[in-house]
């Protein structure tokens, strides 16, 4: 249980959410490969690869070692690809990929932190160009994830921050500090054992979907594990998180991208400024 409406003259709390098996049943990155072809980025090999790491992913999740074979083939294979182009794709597939695949019981735990006053943060390895709408979708206050480096509007295949492992630790360490949360009254979910550094952060983790080495973990911290089984569209099932217009989401997407970005996601060794928050659903 959440327990009850935060008292405001109380240091502030956040729910720190992974996205990928936590709030989506899929990896959010793989998902869109099939729009990326479409769009002429990828040709159907890395279509075929992607599918393959997507069902690994959904097999057993991924370890240290598979993760970072993935980031480097992601990295190589994103290079030279327009940022804006990329945005467009995913603002304009984001409801035919990523509204049915959000667990029910994700959206519900999102909509009773935000009751209970809480700022609900999406931290995620996946990239900021996936990551920041669907943080919109979701409600979320802000939003932590992986950045590439960007020269004249194209990748260059290089990793500018990593939102991965104790990264993301770090990054909630730094948003409590600006943002005043207190660590010990927060919360965080995740599916993997390598967010074990995000979990040990707060004093509420809990395990969602968990991978074997994390529900060891789990069972050995006394830490809640929460099985989440039901994907649906938000739009179905509560108007409050219905989604915005297809038309908003490319305007939104188009329209002052460099200044949202610098707002939305937290980059290495920089404090950001209390109040980028992403724009309400």
């Amino acid at each position: 249980m959440l327990g009850i409406v935060e008292n405001h003259s109380l240091p502030r709390t956040a729910a720190f959410f992974d996205l990928d098996k936590t709030v989506i049943a899929k990896s959010s990155t793989l998902t869109f490969s099939k729009s990326f072809y479409q769009g002429g980025l990828i040709n159907r090999r890395a279509v075929l690869r992607t599918a393959y790491a997507q069902f690994v992913f959904l097999a057993g999740g991924a370890d240290h070692d598979q993760m970072e074979r993935m980031r480097e083939y992601l990295s190589a294979l994103c290079r030279g690809w327009n940022v804006q182009q990329v945005r467009e794709i995913v603002a304009e597939t984001l409801h035919e990929l990523i509204d049915p695949i959000i667990y029910d019981e994700a959206a519900s735990l999102i909509e009773a932190h935000h009751t209970a006053g809480r700022d609900v943060v999406i931290v995620s390895t996946s990239g900021a160009e996936v990551v920041e709408p669907i943080g919109e979708l979701l409600g979320a206050d802000r939003v932590v994830a992986t950045r590439m480096v960007v020269e004249d509007g194209a990748f260059t295949g290089e990793v500018e921050y990593y939102a991965y492992g104790p990264t993301k630790a770090e990054a909630i360490k730094e948003l409590a500090e600006s943002e005043g949360y207190d660590l010990s009254r927060c919360y965080a979910y995740s599916d993997s054992v390598t967010d074990i550094p995000m979990l040990e952060t707060v004093g509420h983790p809990h395990a969602v979907n968990p991978d074997r080495a994390l529900r060891r973990e789990a069972a050995a911290r006394d830490w809640p594990v929460l099985s989440f089984n039901r994907p649906v569209r938000l739009k179905q099932r509560v108007p409050a998180l219905s989604m915005p217009s297809r038309p908003a989401l490319v305007a939104a997407a188009a329209v002052g991208a460099a200044a949202a970005t610098a707002g939305l996601v937290w980059l290495a060794g920089r404090r950001r400024e209390p109040g980028a928050r992403i724009a309400p659903v």
